[in-house]
């Protein structure tokens, strides 16, 4: 699942998205799920760089069944059904609709389930290696969804969570519109809504949040931590500079109330899309962000 922190990817879902709180029938999934897959293939290479290291990590198992859970439109789990080409990869979600898109963008190749996380981890069955990015955060009790899925690994089998990394980063300290240090203001704001996300949600749980020490107390050994970047340098094509758009619009409807005048009017200026000032003309943007990945292995 996903946002800025949700400058994620897969961050952007959820709360960020507000199909936490929105019916159905008026929430707009396909918006969503063009925006979750513009940000999961900006992502790719970092991703399939970690599918690699994750297929090292399981050298001398067989990886027979792989879970991608929160998976979202399938992005992520089709880059890991292309590095363990003989499993079965299944895209497991909460959301039906995303998951159609899933279905559809791999042709068959991924395997659907849908599932309320974390009351149907039961349902998924056992795996060679599960894979969470930016889904764990959006469950009350992260330590209780961490033992679950810990639970439904196969002896000597792998669990990989993407948590955290840095926010991202996309224009200069100083890029000409009101007061430098713009964007580390709009990280303190959204750092502040991550925290009252966290405290509305179902089980709410305080957690120092250790990842290793985490899948450790879920009875898995702690295999590694790995960051990796994610590096689209100005220029920037097209697609990288509406995905900052509609982030940026994102922020904007949760934040604006929450930031100074002079930030609010940047942060406005930023989202004109006919002005050279904005994020879809200005030459200086980029887009720089880094995935960190927590890994642990069950007992053979």
């Amino acid at each position: 699942m996903s946002g800025h922190h949700h400058h994620h990817p897969t961050e952007a879902r959820g709360h960020e998205h507000g199909h936490d709180h929105v019916p159905a029938a008026d929430f707009d999934w396909d918006a969503l799920a063009a925006h979750l897959e513009r940000e999961a293939e900006l992502k790719a290479p970092a991703v399939t760089a970690a599918a690699h290291w994750l297929r090292d990590l399981t050298a001398g198992g067989e990886v027979r069944r792989v879970l991608d859970v929160g998976s979202g439109p399938g992005v992520l789990a089709g880059l890991l059904a292309e590095v363990f080409p003989a499993a079965e990869v299944v895209a497991v979600d909460q959301s039906a609709a995303l998951l159609e898109r899933a279905r559809t963008r791999s042709g068959g190749r991924l395997t659907i389930q849908q599932a309320d996380l974390p009351e149907e981890f039961g349902k998924l069955g056992g795996a060679d290696l599960i894979w969470s990015a930016n889904a764990i955060h959006h469950l009350g009790d992260q330590q209780t969804a961490l033992t679950g899925l810990a639970g439904l690994l196969r002896p000597g089998g792998l669990l990989a969570v993407a948590e955290r990394g840095l926010p991202l980063r996309y224009l200069p300290r100083d890029f000409g519109l009101g007061k430098a240090g713009f964007q580390a203001r709009l990280d303190a704001a959204h750092e502040a809504g991550f925290s009252t996300m966290r405290a509305e949600l179902p089980d709410a749980t305080e957690e120092i949040e250790d990842w290793p020490a985490m899948l450790g107390r879920a009875g898995l050994t702690p295999t590694g931590t790995r960051t990796f970047l994610i590096d689209h340098p100005a220029p920037l094509a097209a697609p990288a500079r509406e995905h900052l758009h509609a982030q940026l619009a994102r922020l904007h409807d949760q934040l604006a109330d929450h930031l100074d005048p002079q930030d609010a009017a940047t942060l406005a200026a930023l989202l004109e899309e006919d002005a050279p000032t904005g994020i879809l003309h200005r030459p200086d943007a980029f887009y720089l962000s880094a995935m960190t990945v927590h890994t642990a292995r069950a007992a053979r």
